[in-house]
């Protein structure tokens, strides 16, 4: 049903219940610094959801973001809010705050015009509080500081306020004190949303211009978009199109979450909603395209965003072996596959094939986290089981010809004497740590082939460490390690700066002699023996004993590094002979020998998934 009192009426005055001021805005601020629960405390305050109906994270509906306590998606809002006597329509973002999901926290600031960037009061200024403040002053964004969780014993919240202002150079004097989890400082919080932000530009174009920011599927009503409104009106019944497509459909549904689904009539300039049109194909639709009508379309469509660059890839393979991959579980796969990158436009796949593992798809992510979020949405939303190799990152080959290609899976590599140079990915890292613990730090990230860059004091007893470190040395494990040595202290953040030339190897694992894509690595050259063995005395121990003898090798070229050998299964044919010619026992030997001989040449090895596992502690 249609609620009338959700309308904007133009003719209205301005600051009334028909013609609300609007504000957008975005929340932002490192992980776990209470962005949610602020977000929950907003809509309580402003009566969108009552007592009874409250619960915590709100706005986080999947089942993993509960579980694990993390925002994955970011989620829009419409509340309204009467400050002075006037009446606002607030629509708000929450982002995530871990930096393998940035791309949604960038797509959120392109809807907004302000942003409210929370720091907690007992942690101060993080690594990707300072990496969401700087995406929000690259947008131009109007940005409203608060310090969060002054309730707990730790707070320190002038202190952290003093911090802010050093590093980001936002006033002391302007941070917001308030306790997301007890309700302090929300209204004084809502106040300054009114008063300071700006409100949404003035429309360049009578005609309609909608920006999609997100989308996802549903199987009853196709796939459901989201909108923000720059230029011109969008209403029920109209005939839209796609600018990118040039496909054209007419307009079933509109509406805004409050956080209920809550149908509207039209969608105006600066305001925010879903749009439903039964769109049934997913390739229809992409983030960043802009909506308009048919009958009286734009001339030129709105910017969009840039596209993510993917740094880590890995493959995903049906779980039920490789003959079933190439049936019914190929294409459950690729179905859910292609529901789940509607959802989230930083996931990209393209079909690929493994003598090992057979059909499956090599998928990008913007991190291990993203990687890890993806495989488990899979096997819950998608209800398919998937095998999943170990990540690589992106390479550059410069070839003789003077051409250069990027190389995402390192079976693509081609023979050494085919190419110039091969270059790395390089990735800027700044480390928040305690500063008792900087010596270690400084240690691991040499060790990891860093080059330091600065170091600069936040306090007395926090510092920052700028390193640039190749990638493919910090997506393994180098987080858990660094969380490790500091008792979870270190935070960081990271930047993909460029590509640098290596002395760089391919290592190809053999199995029996054959060569397994699914196994080999690009590595430093003066690290690739120590990896190679390291996998090898893994591989040993993932892989059982069949009946012949397994050797494994490491090989680089034609040159063999390192070798481990599976002994065989042995059953003991002289165990009939009592006593007798010791010629005997020779022959039933030498026909057992033979026999493995030729098993050997004609049998196959039974690989399990964990040995593909295997290549993320090669490095230990």
């Amino acid at each position: 049903m249609t609620i009338a009192s959700t309308q904007v009426d133009p003719s209205a005055p301005l600051g009334s219940e028909r013609n609300p001021i609007l504000r957008n805005f975005s929340i932002i601020a490192h992980i776990d610094h209470g962005k949610s629960t602020l977000a929950d405390r907003l809509l309580q305050s402003t009566h969108a959801v009552s007592d009874r109906e409250a619960k915590q994270q709100l706005l986080d509906s999947m089942d993993l973001e509960r579980e694990r306590g993390i925002t994955i998606k970011a989620s829009a809002v419409t509340v309204r809010h009467v400050h002075e006597g006037k009446h606002y329509m607030l629509n708000f973002i929450d982002t995530p705050g871990h930096v393998d999901f940035s791309y949604e926290v960038s797509r959120a600031l392109t809807a907004c015009e302000g942003a409210v960037l929370v720091v907690d009061s007992t942690q101060g200024v993080e690594a990707q509080t300072l990496a969401n403040a700087y995406l929000a002053v690259e947008n131009d964004l109007e940005i409203i500081t608060v310090v969060n969780k002054i309730d707990l014993p730790a707070a320190q919240p002038e202190e952290v306020a003093m911090e802010i202002e050093q590093i980001l150079g936002f006033a002391a004097e302007d941070a917001i004190f308030c306790s997301a989890k007890t309700g302090e400082g929300i209204m004084e919080l809502l106040g300054a949303i009114c008063e300071k932000l700006p409100p949404p530009r003035d429309a360049e174009l009578k005609n309609c211009r909608s920006l999609i920011f997100d989308s996802h599927y549903d199987d009853y009503r196709g796939v459901i978009i989201y909108v923000r409104q720059f230029d011109g009106r969008v209403a029920m019944g109209d005939r839209i199109r796609m600018m990118g497509t040039g496909r054209t459909w007419y307009v079933t549904e509109l509406g805004k979450y409050t956080p209920k689904p809550l149908k509207v009539d039209s969608i105006g300039p600066g305001e925010t909603g879903y749009l439903i049109a039964s769109i049934k194909t997913l390739a229809d639709v992409r983030v960043g395209d802009t909506i308009t009508q048919d009958v009286d379309p734009a001339p030129r469509p709105l910017p969009g965003y840039e596209e993510p660059r993917q740094m880590v890839f890995c493959d995903f393979y049906p779980a039920t072996s490789a003959e079933a991959g190439k049936g019914a579980d190929f294409e459950e796969l690729r179905e859910a596959m292609t529901k789940l990158s509607l959802n989230d436009a930083s996931f990209t796949f393209q079909p690929v094939h493994s003598e090992a593992l057979g059909f499956g798809f090599r998928c990008g992510f913007l991190g291990l986290l993203h990687m890890d979020i993806i495989q488990e949405r899979l096997e819950r939303e998608g209800g398919v089981e998937v095998i999943q190799t170990a990540p690589t990152v992106t390479y550059m080959l410069k070839t003789r010809t003077g051409e250069e290609i990027e190389i995402h899976n390192p079976a693509d590599l081609p023979d050494a004497a085919n190419w110039l140079e091969l270059k790395e990915p390089i990735v800027r890292v700044e480390i928040i740590v305690p500063s008792e613990f900087v010596g270690d730090v400084m240690s691991l990230c040499l060790n990891r082939r860093g080059l330091f860059k600065t170091q600069q004091a936040l306090s007395d007893v926090r510092q920052m460490l700028t390193w640039e470190l190749p990638l493919a040395e910090i997506i393994y494990d180098f987080f858990d390690k660094l969380k490790g040595m500091t008792r979870g202290y270190a935070t960081m953040d990271y930047e993909i700066i460029g590509f640098k030339p290596e002395n760089l190897v391919k290592v190809d694992i053999l199995i029996n002699g054959d060569p397994v894509e699914a196994l080999s690595f690009i590595s430093h050259r003066e690290t690739a023996d120590k990896r190679g063995r390291s996998l090898l005395n893994r591989l040993k121990k993932e892989i059982d004993r069949h009946q012949f003898e397994i050797p494994l090798q490491a090989v680089i070229g034609g040159k063999i590094i390192a070798r481990e050998t599976i002994k065989s299964v042995r059953k003991n044919v002289t165990a009939k002979c009592y006593g007798g010619d010791v010629t005997r026992k020779r022959k039933l030997l030498e026909k057992q020998k033979r026999g493995k001989k030729r098993m050997k040449s004609v049998g196959s090895v039974d690989i399990p998934q964990e040995a593909f596992m295997a290549v993320l502690d090669a490095g230990e």
